[in-house]
């Protein structure tokens, strides 16, 4: 079995490949020439890396042909909600034209392939008290740029389902964490913070945004188990939540920072540039249609995703201070 993951160097990408192998697929990564590839040194060994541009034609069809894929994980996209206030044009048109040219790309070769659509609980956006959890089929009522590039490739995979019979599935994952997570990221970012506070790089001061919004946390190891079966067993056509069915607020997770570190004390401080036009308050999915079906669950406790989170950070920062 041939898996090819798109942002195969990213934070899920790196861990989805890593979950393949174990799995015993092969799997091609395709990446542009500028990517960076920290993440998956550890497997260059073990997988295959092919340049392309994913927003051209021609070079995704090259893709296709050489990759020859039986699954298709596409995570390759513009996946700050915050940057894509600031660039609203290249997030819509990244994240819809490469998974356009991808689903152009096998019906024009024929590709068999199983594709799994990587849509976001960001699609939901406005979530009424009454709504919650929130179901698959809930409104959609996106409140940010990025979230209405997530709707984008969430609807396009239905219509191409429903147009050429393609073997597609469509994912909403809630947020998730762990390992590798961007800095950019709320729960990376406090960590990196912290770990910079307690090695003497920083003042003891950690900048945040707003902490009053609540999420939907699972580990990202949960996660890209939750895709792979959805690319087993999932029904085309259809989505699913992959979501814990509890939620933090953005305050709650700097609090357990703060108190796992080190430090003798931490301040706090809002930073006006890291708050955003609008926000989605609450989020907290239901699990129960791939729970019922295909018997996925997380099992990962979000304390361990965070904890495993701020190692990280304390690793990186360490080796960099050596």
């Amino acid at each position: 079995m041939r898996v090819l993951i798109t942002g195969i160097t990213g934070f899920v990408g790196s861990h989805l490949a890593e979950f393949a192998l174990a799995q015993g697929a092969e799997v091609v990564g395709s990446l542009r020439w500028r990517s960076k590839t920290e993440h998956v040194e550890h497997l260059r060994d073990r997988i295959s890396l092919v340049d392309g541009d994913l927003r051209d034609l021609l070079s995704v069809r090259a893709l296709l042909a050489e990759a020859q894929p039986d699954y298709i994980v596409h995570l390759a996209a513009q996946s700050f909600v915050q940057a894509s206030w600031q660039t609203p044009t290249e997030t819509l048109s990244t994240n819809a034209i490469c998974q356009l040219n991808l689903f152009e790309g096998m019906r024009q070769l024929g590709s068999k392939a199983r594709f799994i659509v990587i849509g976001s609980s960001e699609e939901y956006g406005l979530v009424y008290p009454d709504e919650l959890p929130v179901r698959e089929t809930n409104p959609l009522r996106p409140l940010s740029p990025y979230a209405v590039s997530k709707v984008t490739q969430d609807l396009m995979g239905y219509q191409y389902f429903k147009s050429y019979g393609m073997h597609i599935v469509r994912a909403r994952a809630f947020n998730h964490e762990g390992p590798r997570r961007g800095e950019t990221f709320a729960t990376s970012n406090f960590a990196k913070q912290v770990a910079e506070i307690e090695a003497g790089l920083r003042e003891p001061v950690v900048l945040v945004g707003d902490l009053k919004p609540t999420r939907d946390f699972s580990d990202v190891r949960d996660i890209v188990r939750g895709y792979w079966t959805l690319l087993e067993r999932g029904t085309p056509g259809e989505v699913y939540n992959l979501c814990s069915g509890v939620d933090w607020s953005i305050e709650r997770v700097l609090n357990f920072y703060v108190g796992k570190s080190t430090a003798p004390r931490i301040e706090v401080r809002q930073d006006p540039t890291r708050l955003r036009p609008s926000d989605v308050p609450i989020l907290r999915g239901s699990r129960e249609k791939i729970e019922t079906t295909l018997g996925w669950r997380p099992t990962i406790p979000l304390e361990t995703t965070l904890t495993d989170l701020l190692e990280y950070w304390r690793r990186r920062i360490r080796s960099r201070a050596s």
